[in-house]
């Protein structure tokens, strides 16, 4: 039996990401978010205008989009209730959050140098993404306060120990065990259910043409 339900979110699950972009002044900024999915080589990401990263984004056009394991989970709680805007928005003040100027430091982790873009990478992730921003668009109408921001990822910067050993760039998705945030609250992967009809598909030695999402 189904129950027609009005959750207070949707907000089923999707991987947590840490994106760095610059201030005004050239710092460093970082902030965690998990509304984000990914096509090709491009990935959208959902946020709030009411954000100093979404003015980042929109003033300076680039951005690190670094993904925690779930032995980060401390290091991204401890961003949870911070906020790089001067003064707090209002409705995050009445959350609780408070302005803080070194979101690195506050949250124990290490900016280092990336190679395209100007924003910093995290060192404590294994995963980088350095991207740009191609374009803004609002959702939900006049009234939201909602963005929807493509970038396009313009190099990929893993971790060796989650690499494959055969020839090739392949990650091993066994090795990789990303933080997920579900109704807000952190989760890591289960053991693998089942081999993917899709990932035999994608095989060596298989097409690798792209399959067509919903196919």
């Amino acid at each position: 039996m189904h129950k027609v339900v009005r959750p207070k979110m949707l907000y089923f699950g999707t991987p947590v990401v840490l994106i760095s972009t610059l201030n005004p002044d050239g710092t460093p900024n970082v902030a965690p978010m998990s509304s984000v999915w990914w096509l090709g080589e491009f990935c959208v990401l959902g946020l709030s205008t009411a954000s100093r990263t979404v003015e980042n984004l929109a003033r300076h056009g680039e951005c690190v989009l670094n993904l925690p394991s779930q032995d980060l989970v401390g290091a991204v709680d401890r961003l949870a209730l911070l906020t790089g805007s001067d003064p707090v928005p209002p409705y995050k003040a009445r959350m609780g959050y408070r302005h803080e100027p070194r979101k690195f430091e506050a949250a124990g982790l290490t900016p280092v140098p990336s190679e395209i873009v100007a924003p910093p990478r995290i060192l404590e992730c294994p995963v980088h993404l350095e991207a740009k921003v191609l374009g803004i668009r609002g959702v939900g109408g006049d009234e939201s306060p909602l963005v929807a921001i493509e970038t396009r990822v313009l190099r990929v910067h893993i971790e060796e120990r989650l690499m494959m050993e055969r020839a090739g760039d392949y990650i091993d998705p066994e090795l990789w065990n990303p933080l997920i945030m579900s109704f807000c609250d952190f989760f890591g992967l289960g053991g693998k259910l089942r081999p993917s009809r899709l990932a035999e598909a994608w095989r060596p030695g298989q097409p690798t043409t792209t399959p067509t999402p919903g196919s």
